[in-house]
């Protein structure tokens, strides 16, 4: 096919000062898109804030021959979605693309899990999302064309100890994304989510080694640039990813079981097996994130033997 290429557009990336951000920002730079590099410039935990991430990544584009500007403020406001998608306006005269990636991390298990541990990742993940899509959105009506690629997780498909604030605010960007697909089809706006499996600071403590060196987030981008690109026009989709390997992701459900009249709770345990049976064909289903993972290492054949 004809190559793929941004020439004219103007993309967002979230949480662009590193790791997949960064990486999502200077390939869609390197094929002509114009750049708003978006960081807070925090820790992991969303503490703090700078803005020499931000910068540093405009700098590694523009000293490649492209074009980027950096914007500082925090997703996990209204005000601050606004802000970063009028730093597009103001520097580049429209959006086209938005990419939500921010994201941070307070893993707790939910026995100990307190008001600020929710709180913030929610607003980070879930309402980061809504902020910056939502800024945009009209914007992206009127000219009749927009990409949107938002970010679950394994922990949010699948679930995972310790991060049940992190995984409801992913699976909440799942719901988001194909409500965004149904309301933007009739106007040339798609919306798709990636569960990305990568290298970054987010992971680095909790993969082994020889794992992190075969899941750079560079393997992550490509997929993330076509689902951005004109040439794609998938919508309302969900994909697993890491290291080379991809793969859609679906919600299934079943035949079931049909009762005549209200059923009783012994009606329902007598034809559970019916209620309970998904007919996959050759899909797999996928019990956790750590499943999820494994799946990407029996693909690219890693051992750690």
């Amino acid at each position: 096919m004809a190559q793929i290429d941004y020439d004219g557009r103007v993309a967002i990336v979230t949480g662009a000062g590193g790791g997949l951000g960064r990486s999502h920002a200077l390939l869609l730079a390197s094929r002509g898109a114009k750049v708003v590099v978006n960081d807070l410039g925090g820790s992991r935990d969303g503490s703090g804030g700078g803005s020499e991430m931000a910068d540093a990544v405009v700098q590694e584009i523009i000293d490649a021959g492209g074009e980027a500007v950096a914007n500082y403020d925090g997703v996990h406001t209204w005000e601050g979605g606004q802000a970063i998608v009028q730093t597009a306006l103001d520097s580049f005269g429209r959006v086209d693309v938005v990419i939500n990636n921010a994201g941070i991390l307070r893993d707790t298990s939910f026995a100990k899990l307190e008001e600020p541990q929710l709180d913030l990742v929610v607003k980070v993940h879930l309402y980061g999302a809504f902020h910056v899509a939502r800024a945009a959105w009209n914007h992206l009506k009127e000219q009749g064309y927009g990409r949107i690629v938002n970010t679950t997780s394994g922990s949010g498909l699948y679930g995972n100890f310790g991060q049940s604030n992190y995984s409801a605010a992913k699976m909440g960007q799942v719901g988001l994304t194909r409500t965004l697909a149904i309301e933007g089809a009739k106007y040339g706006i798609t919306a798709n989510v990636i569960a990305p499996v990568a290298a970054s600071r987010m992971t680095e403590d909790i993969m082994p080694p020889q794992l992190l060196e075969k899941l750079e987030p560079e393997y992550v981008s490509p997929l993330v640039a076509y689902l951005a690109s004109e040439s794609c026009t998938e919508s309302g989709k969900i994909y697993s990813v890491g290291g080379g390997y991809m793969a859609r992701v679906a919600i299934l459900e079943g035949e079931g079981a049909t009762f005549e009249g209200v059923p009783t709770p012994e009606d329902v345990a007598d034809q559970w097996s019916e209620v309970n049976t998904v007919g996959a064909g050759s899909a797999e289903f996928t019990s956790g994130v750590m499943e999820q993972t494994g799946k990407i290492v029996q693909a690219l054949g890693i051992s750690f033997e």
